[in-house]
């Protein structure tokens, strides 16, 4: 399967100015997802997706390519993942280059290591899904058959529809939420049926203990200290 690794780090960020080029540890944070993509043995071709001319610069620094310059209508903050992707992809069809399947990993989520990046694409591989994503377990309180929605007459209703509520917090089925680190997608997926996740969804579990997605400086602040634990 011939797959595209696509790192996606628009300029403009709010919540941690620069944060993509920002120096993290010594190195930019950039980098950190743009070696472990590159040591993949299952990526064919890895690239930068980006409208910031100085993260193109730095890219082509560390060694990452960045083919294009992307339209600024797929780079304000209101600008969804999947035409980012499907850009990306056009871009090469209008060579005559295809891939079987896009992984996209996000510069947020700096800490996935590379068994970790390879095992989630032999997993997707494997599996034949449509998709694949990176989870981390949901806390026991927030379960879905222990969380409320308001119904009509503003009472609550249990989430999922049960009637009555699980008593017992080892009773729950696990439940997962989508982290961030890793999507991977089926091309005819993605142009196709202009999804990121199709029908069949597989997963894998992060590592809660090194996991982070850097959003606010807080964030940031949290990567520092587990940078330093690495």
């Amino acid at each position: 399967m011939k797959i595209l690794g696509l790192i996606p780090a628009r300029g403009g960020s709010k919540g941690v100015p620069g944060k993509n080029i920002k120096l993290l540890g010594g190195k930019p944070l950039l980098q950190y997802t743009s070696d472990t993509a590159l040591q993949s043995k299952l990526l064919d071709k890895v690239i930068l997706s980006s409208d910031d001319q100085s993260i193109i610069k730095e890219a082509k620094k560390i060694g990452l390519s960045a083919p294009f310059v992307r339209p600024h209508q797929f780079a304000n903050d209101k600008a969804p993942t999947l035409p980012v992707i499907q850009h990306a992809l056009q871009y090469y069809l209008d060579q005559g280059i295809s891939f079987d399947a896009v992984c996209l990993l996000q510069v947020t989520s700096p800490f996935r290591t590379v068994d970790f990046l390879d095992k989630a694409i032999q997993k997707f591989i494997d599996k034949k899904a449509d998709s694949l994503v990176s989870v981390l377990e949901v806390p026991h309180e927030y379960n879905p058959h222990w969380t409320f929605k308001v119904d009509g007459d503003d009472n609550l209703k249990i989430a999922t529809g049960e009637k009555e509520i699980i008593a017992r917090r080892q009773n729950l089925p696990k439940a997962y939420h989508r982290d961030g680190n890793i999507y991977i997608t089926k091309t005819e997926v993605l142009l196709k049926q202009n999804s990121l996740y199709g029908n069949s969804i597989a997963f894998i579990e992060s590592d809660k203990a090194t996991y982070v997605n850097i959003d606010t400086i807080e964030d940031w602040h949290r990567a520092e200290k587990l940078v330093k634990n690495l």
